[in-house]
């Protein structure tokens, strides 16, 4: 039997010629990856373990992103225990305020990730970089801390789900709505353990910044890693920021999969999560004119340029309704430059936006956005659970920056093509 995009990266990870779903392995990692949250933890777990330095000074990054610039005492010696160990170990890749962004769109920005690598990252998104054809998945801060020493980690091979995608996405429709569409489809538990491989024709149809988006929020359908084939678009980004060698990855033609998705992206219309969980799925059509009080734009799933472009082409010559607040967050420095070149932050200040630095901030009710007890938000971040933003009687829409924008302008929940 063949194996899957996953299962191949990691048989050669492991030094096997093949691997099958379930087996256990111990794969070589090329990049260890931790945020302000998460790097203090596995210090801790580090120092307590006896290790004293790290496997590949080059082969570890630390992101202070998460509650940065740091709003109280307690992140702020959070980021100094981060930053401490990184420079006592010569860690090159840390990331602090005025160099970070959010992880999960900087480490691509940066070349950190290239195609048929092995990336973990402390921090349950790191799924992202399946994107750009990389086996790459969150763990906890003690396999972050074993994986710093050590430059390997402990795997159990997922089975797969083979998820097909046809056809072109109509205008408005992006990225995040097919992630959406496909975890409503399949719940949140759908793909429990399971590598989500996108392929089909329509995949030729996504862009860089719809796939990163896609395989960012396969965790939200439970699933251990997302993935995409690697094509003329992911060796053209990675073109100039990648000057390793790296490795192209296919599934085998009789790869097992233990179910197909059809997707037929033509069929899609703007797609939204209602609360408290992504897969309460709900086209545009059927809800809108739910009232809302706040829109956050940004986040490690939709903070980068398309996304930004996009919401400023919506918001371009008109104002965020009376009493609706609009946060409009790069995820890295290079697009808040990006903004600034391109006009995109005068559209966002004139049409009575906060326009932040970068930070995961409101995704995780860190700072930047908290909401009181009933307030409301459509936000392009990536979950919706209970208090995920804020006060527990808060609630998160989870859409994608056109549908936030529109929402922005009419103060409840609406699509571009209702302005």
């Amino acid at each position: 039997m063949g194996m899957t995009m996953t299962q191949k990266i990691l048989a050669d990870h492991a030094g096997l010629s093949s691997v099958k779903a379930g087996d256990l392995i111990e794969a070589k990692l090329d990049l260890v990856l931790g945020n302000d949250v998460t790097t203090p933890v596995a210090v801790d777990v580090f120092r307590g373990a006896g290790f004293t330095s790290v496997f590949d000074k080059e082969k570890i990054a630390i992101v202070l992103d998460h509650y940065t610039p740091c709003k109280d005492i307690k992140s702020a010696e959070l980021c100094k225990k981060a930053r401490e160990f990184a420079f006592e170990h010569g860690i090159t890749h840390i990331y602090d305020v005025g160099q970070a962004g959010i992880e999960h769109a900087l480490l691509p920005e940066k070349g950190l990730v290239a195609p048929g690598e092995l990336v973990i990252g402390a921090d349950s998104h790191t799924c992202t970089y399946g994107a750009l054809g990389a086996f790459s998945t969150g763990v906890g801060s003690t396999d972050m801390a074993a994986g710093m020493a050590s430059g390997e980690n402990w795997f159990k091979v997922p089975s797969a789900i083979k998820v097909v995608l046809t056809g072109k996405m109509p205008k408005y429709v992006s990225g995040k709505d097919v992630i959406l569409h496909l975890i409503g489809l399949i719940g949140v538990d759908g793909a429990l353990y399971k590598s989500l491989e996108f392929t089909g024709e329509g995949v030729g149809e996504l862009s860089m910044d719809d796939r990163f988006t896609i395989a960012n929020m396969a965790i939200e359908a439970g699933g251990k890693n997302g993935i995409f084939p690697v094509d003329e678009k992911t060796v053209e980004y990675v073109g100039g920021r990648v000057s390793r060698d790296w490795k192209k990855y296919e599934a085998d033609e009789d790869a097992e999969y233990e179910s197909v998705v059809n997707i037929d992206l033509s069929s899609l219309r703007p797609t939204v999560s209602l609360p408290h969980l992504p897969s309460n799925t709900r086209t545009i059509d059927e809800v809108k004119g739910m009232k809302i009080d706040q829109v956050v734009i940004g986040s490690c799933t939709n903070g980068r340029i398309s996304d930004l472009r996009i919401a400023a082409d919506v918001l371009k010559g008109r104002k965020v309704a009376q009493g609706i607040r609009c946060i409009v967050i790069p995820a890295t420095q290079e697009v808040s430059m990006q903004c600034l070149r391109e006009g995109l932050t005068e559209i966002f200040l004139e049409a009575g936006c906060a326009f932040s630095t970068p930070t995961c901030g409101p995704c995780l009710g860190g700072h930047m956005g908290c909401m009181a007890d009933g307030e409301r938000a459509v936000s392009t971040t990536n979950r919706n659970f209970v208090g995920r933003m804020g006060h527990v009687g808060s609630e998160v829409i989870l859409a994608s920056p056109a549908v936030a924008a529109a929402s922005a302008v009419k103060g409840a929940l609406a699509s571009p093509e209702d302005l």
